[in-house]
């Protein structure tokens, strides 16, 4: 019976490691929801001529090492950026520029995109989602809420930073899980 049990815990912890590089939705669904927000999120620039410096620097060494993680990792710090952005973005931004239409429109493909990722990460053996939330990069994404929209009261040109900043964080995140995806 034990032998039983444990074979069949063996056998889904190796049905799951691989179901991320398989699962269905990257393969038809990814792409198209990471061009779609791109696209959103250029369409909201403001075409501001800020030269205001960043006040929280862009979390390059998190996606350092999260390019050498194993595939459940990347995809969980993806989702992860993505449920971030979409808290910020829910923030006072009456005072950006943007089309209010655009801004629900990006907001519900970021977070299609989310759960689309998120049904890829495998389950683990006790039926919890494995998601492993970084505290470093939630704190970035605290810093930006407070540094930069806070400090500058939800400003317009807040709120292009955070735009230009969020547009980075889509670029890399689409080069992180690329790899994953099949050709």
């Amino acid at each position: 019976m034990l032998n039983g049990i444990f074979f069949v815990c063996l056998s889904l912890s190796l049905y799951s490691a691989g179901s991320s590089l398989s699962c269905r939705w990257m393969t038809h669904k990814f792409r198209q929801h990471s061009t779609n927000s791109l696209d959103l999120i250029a369409t909201m620039a403001n075409n501001s001529t800020n030269t205001t410096e960043d006040e929280v620097d862009f979390p390059n060494d998190l996606y350092n090492q999260a390019s050498k993680a194993s595939a459940e990792d990347k995809l969980s710090f993806t989702v992860q950026i993505l449920e971030e952005m979409v808290s910020l973005f829910e923030e006072d931004h009456s005072s950006a520029s943007w089309e209010q239409n655009t801004v629900e429109h990006f907001l519900i493909v970021v977070t299609q995109q989310a759960d689309g990722l998120h049904s890829c990460v495998s389950i683990t053996l006790i039926g919890f989602l494995h998601k492993k939330k970084n505290k470093k990069l939630h704190m970035y994404f605290k810093r930006l809420s407070h540094h930069v929209l806070k400090r500058m009261g939800h400003s317009a040109e807040a709120w292009e930073l955070i735009r230009e900043e969020m547009k980075d964080h889509l670029i890399r995140a689409e080069q992180l899980v690329s790899p994953l995806l099949p050709n």
